[in-house]
């Protein structure tokens, strides 16, 4: 493998997202998607003092899936499907927005009662132009239902879509991986290669790739049918991998609206401005007003 395949490297941007920092490695000016992958933001890790906690009102989504995935804390789900359900670290909570849903993520009352850790992944990927209208759903996933890989050092839980002889038993709307990997240090894990789109996020300690060391906190981009694999630093490394097919074309993106049509865009935005997409049960006191900001995309 030549250093002519990493496409891009990407720095996260940081902002701030219910009262904590997060760092968005997508979408970015080198790319708006990695297979369907369009939203990526690493959260803390962070600590929370006693009395506070995650909170991100209810608000709303179109066409797509948010994906959230934790390596520490917890944080409780609702929405206007009337879902109320924690998540903690290893299982995957995939909900489906589709023609349309609203949700809120906070810390549980019960750990603001103390200091509380948070850190973790939520990641959006598009649905495809003929189920962009599709109904929401909301599954859960526990951890132990996720196929798991341990060779060489190496410990791969796959999230989502299939690699590595694995498949998972999330169902997805368009062929894709997403995988979580703990590298021993100086460990090997190769990318699939059946995947046109790849991306590998370093979430803690470092990989080498062709000779370079990149560090954690980077989303790296590589290209379309070169057979690879990184080595793990001297520290061991956590990696998020993720990718798939070509999307079936760009997309608009306004706050959190995602569609391949700009006019089902300004729908979505009238329709949150007339409260037209549901109550989130349990939490119906706040919201998040829409934006005055410009549709991207």
């Amino acid at each position: 493998m030549t250093q002519g395949s990493i496409e891009a490297v990407i720095v996260p941007r940081a902002h701030d997202v219910g009262g904590f920092e997060v760092h968005r490695a997508l979408p970015t000016k080198e790319k708006q998607m990695i297979g369907p992958f369009i939203f990526f933001d690493q959260m803390g890790p962070g600590e929370f003092l006693t009395g506070h906690g995650l909170d991100v009102r209810p608000h709303p989504h179109i066409g797509l899936a948010t994906v959230t995935y934790l390596f520490e804390g917890s944080i409780l789900h609702r929405d206007s499907l009337g879902t109320q359900l924690p998540i903690v670290p290893g299982d995957v909570n995939w909900m489906t927005a589709g023609s349309g849903i609203a949700h809120s993520e906070r810390t549980d009352a019960a750990l603001r009662g103390h200091a509380n850790q948070l850190f973790g992944i939520q990641s959006w990927a598009a649905l495809p132009k003929t189920m962009e209208e599709t109904a929401p759903a909301f599954t859960h996933h526990a951890a132990d239902t996720l196929p798991m890989l341990a060779d060489g050092g190496v410990q791969l839980r796959l999230i989502a879509g299939d690699g590595w002889g694995l498949r998972s038993p999330v169902q997805t709307h368009w062929p894709l991986f997403y995988a979580d990997a703990a590298l021993a240090p100086g460990s090997v894990l190769p990318l699939p290669d059946q995947h046109e789109e790849r991306g590998v996020y370093v979430v803690t300690g470092s990989v080498d790739v062709a000779g370079t060391r990149f560090e954690a906190g980077r989303m790296l981009l590589f290209r379309a049918g070169d057979r690879l694999a990184m080595r793990a630093g001297p520290l061991g490394a956590r990696l998020l991998l993720l990718g798939g097919a070509v999307m079936d074309g760009p997309r608009h993106i306004f706050w959190n609206f995602v569609s391949s049509s700009r006019d089902r865009i300004e729908q979505a935005k009238a329709d949150w401005k007339a409260r037209r997409f549901g109550t989130v049960a349990g939490d119906e006191k706040e919201f998040i007003p829409l934006p005055e900001i410009q549709v991207r995309g």
